[in-house]
């Protein structure tokens, strides 16, 4: 896998957009980063997992992924070899972090119900 095809097939998923966070290449889906690239090298991507979807991954493909250090690997940010990922594998693990940066963004975003009711208390 190269960042190229690590970048083709995270632009593939609906909505998905390129943008940039902490100065490297990351990408989103209603504003929501679900992965990265270039992160801690340009020899690696990032794909942001539920925690158990993470140690799926790491026990199944243990020398293409591993976990970020700290709390964002706590939380399900892993790391993607891209040597040693093949394209089904990253694309199985890209869906699933832009389904979760989905699910994450429809449940923070505020109804325009709840916004008229919040804006007409204010008045």
């Amino acid at each position: 896998m190269t960042a190229a095809g690590f970048r083709r097939i995270a632009l593939a998923l609906d909505a998905a957009v390129e943008s940039a966070h902490h100065g490297h290449p990351d990408f989103r889906v209603g504003n929501r980063v679900f992965a990265t690239l270039g992160y801690p090298d340009r020899s690696h991507g990032m794909v942001s997992l539920t925690p158990e979807q993470q140690r799926t991954y790491l026990r199944e493909h243990p020398h293409a992924f591993m976990a970020v250090k700290g709390k964002w690997g706590e939380q399900g940010a892993t790391l993607v070899r891209l040597s040693a990922v093949d394209d089904e594998t990253l694309g199985e693990s890209l869906t699933l972090a832009w389904q979760k940066a989905r699910a994450t963004g429809a449940r923070r975003r505020p109804s325009t119900r709840t916004t008229k009711t919040i804006s007409a208390k204010k008045r």
